[in-house]
């Protein structure tokens, strides 16, 4: 149910070692040799010792295990008792479909501000009497604020004795045995004698498994995946590496407050109810995004692959020429792609520069460096379908 190498230079240059927060499964994590670093307000694995290059591929062909705690997961209850007002509360936060949404079943979605920017993207769940949002760790803060401003006829609950683990990768199914569960279904499930509710997704491009569990019995839970012979811990790193190739965004990074749901490509999850008909718009910033979708929007999210091996990271500038002074954009994440064996990058270019074989030019440490806008995702993504 969660999302999310992130830019650990900025987290590590903000984050005050004395106020960093630790998931249930800290220990854990130094116990397996973990390198410890500062990300979103919490000390979090980096990588273990494989390191981010073999953790990356195990995750690709076996099944690797990720530590999500940090992330926020709220519930929100209707005061009517009934789950389709809480539905209908959230939409007026979301040009997402929340009313259409099925009983134990799974959506991606995101809040705007009146700019029509992007607050924070999250996947929230229809459980029946409730729905359970699932957002990132760096906004839950003011997520919550966010809700509990505007959901007055909700009760609005933080679910801070709830752990999040995710298990990722083409064997995950088999270590967990839960293979009548389609994509972005969410169950009940007893695991090793642990009550968790699990929902067959992920954000690594494989197919996978989030896993809410309490947070008392997190680092028991974790041991018992990890005694199974496909299963390896994997860090931050290499997770940020396999969204990357599954060409994801990362909030903060590739989507911002100042970033629309169109320019970043995430149309797909803006459904026709809230295009069009009697739910048209009534969403913070609808009139712009709406217009967007209707003509085009000056800018596009696209795929980059730099010709050579030189790594086009976060915040290098784009140009039309290799020598003019007309820049086109910018990257927003970049690294190397272990699976691609590549160097990969996402940024935004104007919209006229994004068709698919346009060669673009990075300033790399003052020199201009060829680009190729390439279709998204780098990999064919491996979701159950």
């Amino acid at each position: 149910m969660g999302r999310h190498r992130p830019n650990f230079s900025v987290e590590m240059k903000d984050a005050l070692l004395t106020d960093l927060k630790r998931t249930p499964l800290f220990d854990l994590h130094t116990t397996l040799g973990a390198k410890i670093v500062p990300f979103a307000g919490y000390e979090m694995p980096v990588q273990y010792a494989d390191g981010v290059m073999k953790e990356h591929l195990w995750t690709r062909t076996n099944a690797g295990l990720f530590d999500v705690s940090h992330m926020g997961q709220i519930a929100i209850h209707a005061r009517s008792g009934t789950v389709q007002d809480a539905a209908r509360a959230l939409e007026r936060l979301m040009p997402v479909d929340v009313i259409g949404l099925a009983q134990d079943r799974q959506r991606y979605g995101f809040f705007t501000n009146a700019q029509g920017g992007i607050l924070d993207d999250l996947m929230f769940v229809n459980r029946g009497d409730h729905l359970l949002l699932v957002v990132n760790a760096a906004r839950k803060a003011d997520d919550l604020t966010h809700l509990r401003d505007n959901l007055d006829d909700c009760t609005v609950t933080p679910l801070t004795d709830r752990a999040l683990i995710a298990l990722q990768g083409p064997k995950a199914v088999d270590v967990l045995d839960l293979h009548q569960m389609a994509f972005m279904d969410v169950a009940d499930h007893v695991i090793a004698g642990i009550p968790c509710t699990v929902s067959r997704s992920g954000y690594t491009g494989e197919d996978g498994f989030e896993i809410s569990c309490p947070a008392d019995r997190a680092a028991e839970l974790a041991q018992h995946m990890l005694d199974h012979d496909a299963v390896r811990p994997i860090g931050l790193g290499a997770r940020d590496s396999l969204r990357l190739e599954a060409g994801l965004c990362l909030y903060g990074h590739d989507i911002t407050t100042t970033t629309t749901p169109v320019e970043a490509g995430l149309t797909w999850a803006i459904q026709k109810a809230r295009r069009q008909d009697a739910r048209k718009g009534g969403f913070p910033g609808a009139d712009i995004i709406l217009d967007q979708i209707n003509t085009t929007a000056p800018r596009t999210r696209v795929g980059l692959l730099p010709q050579g091996r030189a790594p086009m990271r976060e915040g290098t500038l784009l140009f039309e020429t290799p020598t003019g002074d007309t820049q086109i954009g910018a990257i927003t994440s970049g690294g190397f792609g272990p699976s691609v064996q590549a160097p990969i990058s996402m940024g935004y270019v104007g919209t006229e520069h994004a068709t698919t074989g346009t060669t673009i030019f990075a300033d790399i440490r003052g020199k201009r460096l060829p680009a190729t806008v390439t279709k998204l995702p780098f990999i064919t993504p491996n979701y159950k379908r």
